[in-house]
């Protein structure tokens, strides 16, 4: 039975295949969408680009990202010789003499492995950078799909390990942050506007963190029966509540890791003077 929207007989085969194959609906607009749909890719990839830059920038510069008793998430743990002393801090001299350059680069690919291989910014960089598919409905310009089977793509299957290297280095940082109420000689009992700063970050990384799918399945996947197992049925409720809002924790929490970072170097720059709140 003819639906309309065979294509025609005399249509010519297009050899690039895709989406664009003579085995498609025969409709001539690249989309139907009448809506601004490019403004959410856009917007996507030029706040992923944004903070791209800045933390290429923060992790070769080496220097102002200790003020103590801040030190900046990009550079915690420090595990080079070349690390500023941080007393009692992070200093963990596990790369010799011979480690020349940022200790950031060290660290950082953790975090950043983290959330390259997230099943949202999995999305979020897709579309914006790669247009595979730009939106929902807007055909991809790529000839061909082989979603995640080939490299480099593939490696995108070892997200779960890095999950467990990010709950390592959210430690890290819950320890820096608890390192935050001392005052700039160490004494306890103290707080700043940069103890707020930590305390705000480390609360959106671990909620991150905590939303992720991995940790989702790894809570209560491969359940068959949830009611023998009522702990780990509410936990794998909690983090579903959690994982409804990954992507709104996804942003929230690379912007303040960002500020966090920001802040420390301009008290360490002398650019500021970290308030005391008592």
């Amino acid at each position: 039975m003819a639906t309309g929207t065979e294509p025609p007989a005399t249509e010519p085969h297009h050899p690039s295949g895709g989406v664009r194959t003579g085995t498609r609906a025969a409709i001539a607009a690249p989309h139907l969408r009448t809506d601004r749909w490019w403004l959410a890719p856009a917007a996507t990839a030029a706040g992923l680009l944004a903070f791209v830059v800045y933390s290429t920038w923060r992790a070769f510069a080496n220097a102002d990202y200790y003020a103590a008793p801040y030190v900046s998430p990009f550079y915690s743990p420090c595990l080079a010789e070349n690390c500023e002393p941080m007393k009692a801090g992070p200093n963990w001299e596990l790369f010799g003499s011979w480690w020349g350059i940022s200790p950031a680069i060290i660290i950082l690919i953790f975090p950043l492995g983290f959330r390259l291989t997230c099943y949202y910014y999995r999305k979020a960089y897709y579309r914006g950078f790669w247009a595979s598919p730009p939106a929902c409905a807007v055909a991809e310009p790529h000839a061909r799909y082989t979603g995640e089977t080939r490299f480099p793509l593939i490696l995108q299957n070892i997200h779960r390990y890095f999950f467990y290297a990010a709950i390592l280095v959210a430690g890290i940082l819950t320890y820096d942050t608890v390192l935050t109420f001392r005052d700039e000689n160490y004494q306890w009992g103290h707080m700043g506007l940069g103890t707020l700063v930590f305390l705000v970050n480390i609360v959106l990384i671990w909620a991150y963190t905590i939303s992720c799918h991995s940790c989702r399945h790894i809570v209560g996947g491969k359940l068959k029966h949830f009611s023998r197992h009522p702990v780990r049925y509410r936990m794998w409720q909690w983090v579903g509540r959690l994982n409804a809002r990954h992507m709104q924790l996804a942003w929230a929490s690379l912007v303040s890791v960002a500020l966090a970072d920001f802040y420390v170097y301009l008290i360490a720059s002398g650019a500021f003077d970290d308030p005391r709140l008592f």
